[in-house]
């Protein structure tokens, strides 16, 4: 496979992971990898399905406390369908007994939040500053693979 190839490879599995589109930022030797090798090679193996994936992502982002992290994630796997709010919710409830209750209830603060969202929004019929949340989310994820920003001239 070409590098083309794979790179354009983990940027589609990249945007199905996180349910958004993501910029291709070029010359980032952190993003590179996480495009070329996380999403290009290892979120594409087969033997484990998207919804297995999201469950270990979310386990190993709670292990961490990284709430930020959680919610991205949990976000993803409700716009995927791979799991429930209360799929989630049981999780952290899970999670508990092995993390310890501060680590638990970390992750279900987070996934409340994003339910909480989810919900107004809904609420709203849908309507919602969806340009503003998107580059809050597409930073974010560019942020946890490679220590940098997307910039926005609608930020300034």
């Amino acid at each position: 496979m070409s590098s083309d190839e794979l790179r354009r490879k983990g940027l589609e599995k990249m945007n199905e992971v996180y349910g958004w589109e993501m910029p291709d930022i070029q010359g980032d030797p952190f993003f590179d990898l996480t495009v070329d090798h996380l999403f290009g090679t290892i979120w594409t193996r087969p033997g484990l399905s998207m919804r297995d994936k999201r469950i270990m992502t979310l386990t190993a982002v709670a292990a961490l406390g990284n709430s930020d992290l959680a919610e991205i994630q949990a976000n993803a796997a409700l716009h995927n369908d791979e799991l429930t709010g209360d799929e989630l919710k049981e999780m952290a409830v899970f999670l508990t007994q092995y993390l310890g209750f501060p680590l638990g209830s970390k992750l279900d603060g987070a996934v409340s939040k994003v339910i909480k969202k989810r919900k107004k929004a809904a609420e709203r019929g849908g309507e919602k500053d969806e340009a503003a949340e998107r580059r809050a989310n597409v930073n974010a994820a560019v942020q946890m693979h490679s220590g940098g920003t997307v910039h926005d001239e609608s930020d300034e």
